[in-house]
């Protein structure tokens, strides 16, 4: 049969990410991306580490970095993205600068990283104050923490997992009590970090919830390596690609931060009582019918029996 007539296949625009070795979500990756774009995806040399800061500065040393680089400029991509949150913010800012800058040099191409591409979305909803949600130990939450403050924006509240492996295997359920748990001190939007962690289908369902954006790891370096070549990211009803979203649920003040236990907390934040046991699980917020867990991707499975972390109290962690 002559199927010359089909004239296809259409032309494709490419986004080299390169990705850790233990990364496994690219099909995660792929929803974001519109049909004319082709994601091309490589991973960095396999290193026996345990999730860590030891692991974010291995699998983000130049030279690593510059050698993945190379190796997607094969098939030509218009820009590169290093997708891995950690290994960007382990080095603060001046370190995730001089990354981007190393992987440029060796690509002659535009390139990015998740921790730079956070700033960039935060930047663009105008948030300066977010709550933080990451499957992490506690080290590594914190030097997100201190990035984001070298950066000038305020974690308000947080909560962690403690994982060092198997990232990819946590339901969406923990990710949701998860930043239930972490949204206190009134922050402008919730983010929830590690490009290993999946959350695709929660983030629009934990906006209607929360009143508020909700960024992922994921999300922020594929919207941002798209806008770099003049694409477009696909993902209805989040707040950070869908202007509509913004001016809905996700911009509105939240029933939450107006009353009960995460009530706004002006002036200095004083250490918080710890959360009663029940807490812990993630109690609906106030008029809520439907759980944002209810109805996601089963293929997760159940809990990892591990956390959320809130603070050694057991309280979640102001600033």
């Amino acid at each position: 049969m002559d199927v010359s007539f089909l004239g296809g296949p259409q032309p494709q625009r490419g986004v080299g990410v390169v990705a850790p070795f233990d990364f496994a979500l690219d099909r995660e990756l792929w929803r974001w991306v519109p049909d004319e774009v082709s994601l091309h995806l490589t991973r960095t040399p396999f290193v026996p580490v345990e999730v860590s800061l030891d692991l974010a500065r291995l699998v983000s040393e130049h030279e690593t970095l510059q050698d993945a680089v190379r190796a997607l400029s094969a098939v030509a991509p218009e820009v590169a993205a290093y997708a891995c949150t950690s290994g960007s913010f382990v080095g603060g800012v001046a370190g995730e600068r001089a990354m981007c800058a190393a992987m440029t040099q060796a690509g002659e191409l535009p390139s990015l990283t998740t921790s730079g591409a956070l700033l960039e979305a935060l930047r663009e909803i105008g948030a300066r104050r977010v709550a933080v949600v990451t499957p992490y130990t506690r080290s590594v939450t914190d030097s997100l923490e201190d990035y984001l403050g070298e950066a000038g924006i305020t974690v308000t509240g947080r909560a962690y997992l403690g994982l060092t492996r198997h990232i990819w295997k946590v339901p969406y359920r923990d990710v949701v009590d998860m930043a239930r748990q972490a949204v206190v001190g009134s922050p402008d939007a919730l983010f929830i970090s590690c490009t290993n962690l999946p959350t695709y289908d929660v983030i629009p369902q934990l906006e209607a919830e929360l009143r508020m954006p909700v960024l992922s790891a994921n999300q922020v370096t594929i919207w941002a390596a798209l806008r770099e070549i003049g694409a477009q990211a696909v993902g209805p009803y989040q707040a950070l690609l869908d202007p509509a979203a913004r001016r809905g649920p996700a911009g509105m003040a939240s029933s939450s931060q107006l009353s009960g236990p995460r009530a706004v907390l002006a002036g200095p934040v004083a250490d918080p009582e710890p959360e009663p046991e029940a807490a812990l699980a993630g109690a609906a917020s106030p008029g809520a019918d439907l759980d944002p867990a209810d109805g996601l991707d089963p293929g997760f499975g159940p809990g990892i029996g591990e956390g959320p972390f809130l603070d050694d109290s057991g309280g979640p962690s102001v600033m």
